[in-house]
């Protein structure tokens, strides 16, 4: 387990490695920020896993390992979303988290189709389902 300057551990799940917060996060609350590469147009022709659209032509390129963020799961009901604002994009609480929690995103449909349901979502909703 790595723990964060900011409240956070990385750990591992059965789905890789996971963000955990180390205290109460409270609805609403902005979380942490989605940092890396700031990629201008063709993004499209980049592989990886951790290429986040901004939209209009922009993309952060998050797989840098100092970007805590990347570490956030997919979950089919997350507990955090990803709002972009201009060339920033910030995780905010969709709900109250507790301390020891993962944080988990709807990775998008495009993701899910490419990565995820090939294999199969492994995301807690889905292996209770």
């Amino acid at each position: 387990m790595t723990k964060g300057k900011r409240g956070f551990a990385v750990k591992r799940t059965a789905t890789g490695l996971g963000l955990f917060t180390l205290h109460p996060i409270r609805e609403g609350k902005r979380i942490i920020e989605y940092t890396g590469r700031l990629i201008h147009g063709a993004a499209d022709n980049l592989s990886g896993r951790y290429l986040f659209a901004l939209g209009e032509g922009l993309t952060i390129d998050g797989s840098p390992r100092s970007n805590r963020a990347r570490y956030m799961n997919h979950s089919c009901n997350p507990n955090a979303e990803a709002l972009y604002g201009g060339r920033r994009l910030w995780v905010y609480a969709k709900r109250d988290l507790e301390s020891g929690e993962a944080i988990t995103i709807n990775y998008g449909q495009e993701y899910f189709d490419v990565f995820i349901k090939p294999k199969g979502c492994r995301c807690n909703e889905c292996v209770a389902a």
